[in-house]
């Protein structure tokens, strides 16, 4: 019962406090992948290959996680497995990072990256929303207020960059993005309710390992084995994607899930493709308008809503 216990999600205020960081902290580092991509594309590789590549180097860290996790499982500090968990474990791992990426980057072969973005921000409002009807959670006033005022800065801020182009080609990129958006909400959601009986970290490291291998062997059923061979900057850029804006923020966001929940940890997520800007203007010498200042503010007015008043009765 003791181990048990140990997964559940804390109500103290100092672990909230802890969720409230590492939900924000991993939003930043997972949405400045955009960052990085943008430099390894100046190579000249597909979105197979990057995904590859990005999969290729987290594996070794998840399985490194995985093992250790299971050393514990054999020694009995933690509950094996049952069959179902593992088949829950394979599915979470297909739909989350491998589905909802793959989805993601055929999405943008017809849409702009600013519709993309936009489409994808539909996620934390999905995850409450899936969370009220299908797991018969409430929703907070101030979490609908959180939603109003970052949704709107999210709008605020990519409205200038939309195109309003019609045609199938942009509907059917938008179908792609909102499928990601749909997979990875479902992912947050059922992951929230395994960590109670899995953990944090073993779900991570088990579900990524999916994840890694079934991205690997996309690669190879669309590319000779010669497409391994890339320059240096190829290399280290992947790198770079797999350990700062992957391994780090995912297992963040589960730790942040464990102790503040799905939907909060969600709309925290917003803070990082906001960052983004600032990120694009450092690392890019994009320019910061008056329209994304204003925007960021107001995603970050509806943080700051989410996180007043969210300490729990002693």
């Amino acid at each position: 019962m003791n181990r048990l216990a140990s997964f559940l999600p804390l109500s103290h205020p100092s672990s909230r406090a802890a969720g409230y960081c590492l939900a924000t902290l991993g939003a930043v580092l997972f949405s400045a992948k955009a960052i990085v991509v943008k430099f390894t594309y100046r190579y000249g590789i597909d979105a197979v290959t990057l995904i590859a590549f990005r999969m290729l180097f987290a594996m070794p860290f998840f399985a490194a996680v995985a093992w250790h996790q299971s050393r514990r499982a054999t020694r009995g500090e933690i509950p094996a497995l049952s069959v179902r968990e593992r088949l829950q474990v394979c599915v979470l791992g297909l739909i989350g990072y491998y589905l909802s990426s793959f989805l993601d980057f055929l999405g943008l072969r017809y849409i702009t990256a600013s519709l993309e973005r936009l489409i994808l921000f539909l996620s934390p409002s999905l995850v409450v929303l899936m969370s009220a009807f299908w797991l018969k959670r409430p929703v907070a006033r101030r979490q609908w207020l959180a939603m109003a005022l970052s949704y709107a800065g999210v709008v605020l801020v990519f409205a200038h960059d939309l195109s309003f182009g019609g045609g199938g080609e942009v509907l059917l990129g938008s179908l792609f993005v909102f499928a990601s958006a749909t997979s990875y909400s479902v992912y947050l959601i059922c992951s929230g309710e395994l960590i109670k009986r899995v953990g944090a970290t073993r779900l991570v490291a088990y579900a990524m390992l999916v994840s890694c291998v079934a991205c690997i062997a996309q690669f190879f059923a669309v590319h000779p084995a010669t497409m391994l061979l890339q320059p240096a900057g190829v290399y280290g850029y992947s790198l770079i994607h797999a350990t700062l804006n992957t391994v780090a923020p995912v297992f963040m966001l589960m730790w942040a899930v464990a102790r503040i929940g799905a939907p909060t940890a969600s709309l925290l997520g917003m803070v990082g493709p906001v960052s983004v800007l600032f990120l694009a203007a450092w690392f890019l010498d994009e320019p910061i308008t008056a329209w994304q200042m204003a925007g960021t503010a107001l995603v970050l007015a509806g943080v700051l809503v989410l996180t007043a008043g969210a300490r729990p009765a002693r």
